[in-house]
């Protein structure tokens, strides 16, 4: 998976990889002469006493380390663009994967495990590549070219290398492949400590409310408890690798000088040569050690790979259509014909054979217990998710197979959950009309009865909103999140639950305010309330994912025992009657 990963991505920098594997092999080179040119000087100008010998091949010397230094910091400098271009790729691929996705595949993963894989698993393959780019190419270059050179000194010497080359492997091999496990239990552990973290920041309220920080201090603890052990077992396998190939390099370089000492007594080979050979013995198993530094990092990226790979693999259930529909004839019609939905795998649908209409200029309430089905059908129609049967069709045409963005135009959702993010009331106003006026938003809040709280705030519509909207109310959220949808002037209005924080003479003066304002729309609005859905135009009564009622309040209340004991639960059995 690994390997797929960066031939998918490494091809648009093919040009610049091959500069930096030319940029490596010349400074390797360069490095490789010098314990060469270390021998002449020593056995042809210090032993001979030729001090002119000395100084030409001590220049010449200082002319290969220069090159080495600037080839060496190129390779460096275009490798870094190579692994930082490269990151930032595959980043931009998951994040538009990801948004992309339907609350399904979203809710299949987990936000904290997408927020993992997009920054610290990114962060993991990025820096084998730039360890790749940095250190690895030369490694088998200093290997190869490292043993000729050594052989080129002395044949007699090379039976150590035919020792210490296979051990250093069987070490590095030994070692990685119990790597493996440990980096892919280290990744679940840093999602479940992530996912800890954000329930606890998240509902921070709630933990402090209930007293309960005694028990979230201990899930805390038990999960860094857990990241921290596999964390030191993968640590100690990582850090015994170096140990045991500098041992394996002093013990090496011992055998060197004892038998080169007996071939120098008998006069097999000059001092000069020993010193060369000792050199490229330290070269090619030091090179062994940047690749044991490479072994190292291959099995947590390998990990990260896989785990990238699994959210770009996974296609949204939500397709976009192959020959969308860019134009429609009605405007503001919502029908929705024997729509079915059910989960993978789930023995009962969520919906069963919903039908019904809504035009422009009418409002449908739609109303149920808790787990009836509400914000799943509502959710249908911008495609959050698909129906699994029926159709559901806007402006006449099934949302299947209209342009996306045609469809979303059409609609403005207040979500069950208000989301604001992190930035001004404008901005926030503004995701519903990037090119909104101060007016138009002002127009906005004043239907959403927001104006009169905006006001007050420091700096009005540029006054700070935190991420979540954590700094306003649950209401005050809420009727943002209704001028938000406002302000765009949709022809197709879904309020799912959006004015449940609002009380009773809010709610009855938005609903007011929103009848002109929407008077040219379809607007659907799902309520637990019977106030605030008792003058629609329609209501729907849905009861475990099935239509159970249709009709005005005044019908419903006479032909229809669920909506009877709805607003009995409500009202009073006397205001019922």
């Amino acid at each position: 998976m690994l390997i797929r990963l960066l031939r998918s991505h490494l091809g648009r920098y093919r040009k610049l990889l091959w500069l930096v594997v030319a940029l490596q092999a010349v400074q390797t080179v360069a490095a490789l002469l010098l314990p060469t040119l270390n021998a002449r000087i020593i056995d042809r100008g210090v032993l001979a006493g030729d001090v002119g010998y000395i100084r030409s091949v001590g220049a010449l010397m200082l002319g290969f380390t220069f090159v080495q230094g600037v080839f060496a910091a190129a390779a460096v400098f275009y490798g870094a663009r190579v692994a930082m271009g490269f990151g930032r790729d595959i980043r931009a691929n998951l994040f538009h994967q990801v948004t992309d996705y339907s609350a399904r595949e979203v809710g299949a993963f987990g936000a904290p495990s997408l927020i993992t894989r997009i920054t610290n698993d990114v962060q993991q393959v990025q820096m084998l590549v730039v360890m790749t780019c940095t250190m690895a190419i030369g490694a088998p270059i200093t290997m190869v070219v490292g043993v000729v050179m050594a052989l080129r000194q002395d044949v007699g010497l090379s039976m150590i290398l035919l020792v210490s080359m296979p051990a250093a492997a069987i070490i590095l091999g030994t070692l990685v492949a119990r790597m493996v496990p440990a980096f892919q239990v280290m990744q679940e552990r840093i999602d479940q400590i992530n996912r800890v973290l954000r329930e606890q920041i998240t509902g921070i309220r709630v933990v402090r409310a209930f007293v309960r920080e005694p028990q979230e201090t201990g899930r805390f603890t038990a999960a860094n408890a857990d990241l921290t052990e596999t964390s030191l077992k993968a640590g100690r396998l990582m850090s015994s690798m170096f140990p045991l190939v500098n041992l394996l390099i002093n013990v090496s370089s011992v055998a060197v000088l004892w038998i080169g000492g007996d071939r120098i007594a008998a006069g097999d080979i000059n001092v000069g040569s020993l010193v060369a050979y000792l050199s490229y013995l330290v070269q090619i198993l030091w090179s062994v050690v940047m690749a044991t530094f490479m072994f190292s990092m291959i099995p947590r990226a390998s990990v990260s790979a896989v785990r990238i790979q699994e959210v770009l693999d996974t296609e949204s259930s939500v397709e976009r259509p192959a020959d969308p529909v860019t134009e429609v004839a009605l405007h503001g019609q919502l029908e929705l014909r024997g729509v079915g939905f059910h989960y993978p795998g789930a023995a009962q649908p969520v919906l069963c054979d919903i039908s019904f209409t809504t035009r422009a200029g009418q409002t449908t309430a739609i109303i149920g217990s808790t787990g009836a089905g509400k914000t799943t059908l509502v959710n249908l129609v911008p495609r959050l998710f698909d129906a699994t049967s029926g159709e559901v069709l806007v402006d006449g045409v099934d949302v299947r197979e209209l342009q996306p963005e045609l469809l979303w135009e059409r609609i403005g959702l207040v979500p069950q959950k208000p989301y604001l993010f992190s930035g001004t009331v404008a901005s926030n106003l503004r995701y519903g009309k990037p090119d909104a006026t101060d007016a138009e938003m002002w127009e906005a809040l004043e239907v959403a009865q927001a104006a009169d709280f905006v006001r007050a705030m420091p700096g009005d519509l540029e006054a700070v909103i935190e991420q979540g909207g954590t700094n306003v109310s649950g209401g005050q959220r809420q009727r943002l999140s209704i001028a938000r949808a406002l302000i765009r002037r949709p022809e197709i209005y879904l309020f799912d639950d959006s004015f449940s924080a609002l009380d009773l003479a809010t709610d009855a003066r938005l609903r007011a305010a929103l009848r002109p304002h929407t008077g040219d729309a379809a607007v659907v609005i799902v309520a637990q309330r019977v106030s605030t859905i008792s003058t629609a135009d329609e209501i729907l009564v849905l009861e475990d994912g099935e239509l159970v009622g249709k009709g005005t309040h005044e019908e419903l209340l006479a032909t229809n025992g669920t909506y009877a004991e709805i607003v009995e639960s409500q009202i009073g059995e006397g205001a019922a009657a």
